[in-house]
């Protein structure tokens, strides 16, 4: 084999469509179901989601979620529930982004953006306080100086239902099992399947034929 043969692999590839990106500055379109960063959620009048039931913290794997329950203020509540997350924390050192979290939380008060692209200097800032974690007026993730944000890894934040939502179960395609989200309003509905039943039937008002509203009882 002549010692010039090997230049013809290089070459064939020089002339071929390119696969990778110009990261940092360009990032790939990430799955509408990937795990990244968390958020905590707000309705679209500024209360809170999170009503401080401590289930996330108990379904995670990795023990990396500290959550303190409070009773709300009776003349300025916090969230629309009798509770709300006093304390939350998410230690991302122990974190293994199972989506665990997201799947037990009644309220759908936590969710995940597509971020992941960390770079800590120190561990403290590690730990996300309900400070960092909270949307901010607009529904989108706070900017941390040690994240690296194009623009969009948070557009579809709430995007997608848990496989234990309603809106998870076949009975309940095409229809908007929740909204009225900070900065997103009315979720598009689950989609991509179909059952041998009909929907349960809504009225004008949002609700179901149990009298549950679509706005987590706020």
């Amino acid at each position: 084999m002549s010692r010039w043969s090997g230049f013809a692999v290089t070459w064939r590839q020089m002339f071929k469509k390119r696969v990778t990106e110009n990261y940092p500055t360009v990032k790939r379109p990430k799955p509408s179901r990937f795990h990244g960063r968390h958020v905590l959620n707000r309705y679209e009048d500024g209360m809170e989601k999170c009503i401080g039931c401590e289930l996330c913290a108990g379904v995670c794997p990795a023990k990396c979620i500290y959550v303190r329950g409070a009773d709300n203020p009776i003349d300025d509540p916090v969230s629309p529930g009798e509770r709300y997350g006093f304390v939350y924390e998410i230690n991302y050192l122990r974190c293994i982004h199972c989506d665990m979290c997201v799947e037990a939380c009644p309220t759908e008060a936590i969710t995940e953006t597509k971020l992941f692209e960390f770079s800590f200097t120190n561990r403290q800032d590690a730990i996300y306080t309900k400070n960092e974690l909270l949307v901010d007026d607009d529904g989108h993730a706070k900017r941390m100086p040690w994240e690296h944000w194009i623009g969009d890894e948070d557009d579809q934040t709430s995007g997608w239902m848990r496989a234990t939502a309603p809106a998870g179960n076949a009975l309940y395609e095409g229809r908007v099992a929740w909204s009225g989200e900070l900065g997103y309003g009315v979720r598009a509905a689950e989609r991509g399947q179909s059952g041998p039943a009909e929907l349960p039937e809504t009225s004008d008002h949002g609700h179901d034929d149990h009298g549950h509203d679509d706005h987590g009882g706020h």
